[in-house]
């Protein structure tokens, strides 16, 4: 068994002990089990199956980014454009390890995501959030404000309607529109 699968067998996933750097990267096939594993270590996210991060390490992975940080998974962007709307790119989830939490992390990984060629001609962001969740206002908050672009919101998938009852609203927040990351001054 090699570090990394020690760390994640004894639970000490996303500590990193050698290094402060963290490096960006679109995610490989091989890293859906690491990123079912980081997501599981960062509630209240809702977990999604094994097969579904599989997919996106693979389909969407063009859209989605996984952070490194001593030779481990720290943080992970998934999104995909919009079927009808490819110029919109929704976030569908931000996970961020404890290591990686205070330093900016998910931030960066949304601009490194908006700034790839594979996101070229996106001009707007959506994503879900929770009323509860202050740290993903805060962080699409930030990036509006990077984007300079206008922010919106409204309930969106309903408690007892398009959800389950007792499963918090998801508010829609849309980002835009704004230029492309290389054409902000």
């Amino acid at each position: 068994m090699d570090t990394a699968e020690l760390k994640r067998a004894s639970g000490v996933l996303g500590q990193d002990t050698t290094s402060d750097q963290i490096t960006l990267a679109a995610p490989r096939p091989q890293d859906g089990p690491l990123v079912h594993d980081l997501i599981a270590a960062c509630p209240p996210l809702d977990r999604n199956s094994a097969y579904c991060n599989a997919l996106q390490c693979t389909h969407f992975a063009d859209t989605c980014v996984l952070a490194w940080g001593g030779g481990e998974p720290v943080g992970w962007v998934s999104a995909y454009r919009k079927p009808g709307a490819p110029q919109t790119l929704f976030v569908w989830q931000v996970a961020v390890a404890e290591y990686g939490r205070g330093r900016g992390l998910a931030l960066r990984m949304l601009q490194s995501l908006l700034a790839r060629e594979s996101c070229g001609g996106v001009e707007r962001l959506e994503t879900t959030i929770t009323g509860s969740n202050t740290a993903s206002w805060a962080l699409f908050r930030r990036l509006a404000e990077r984007l300079r672009a206008p922010l919106k919101h409204r309930p969106w998938l309903l408690d007892g309607a398009e959800l389950p009852s007792g499963t918090p609203t998801e508010h829609l927040l849309t980002i835009g529109p704004f230029a492309p990351p290389s054409q902000q001054a």
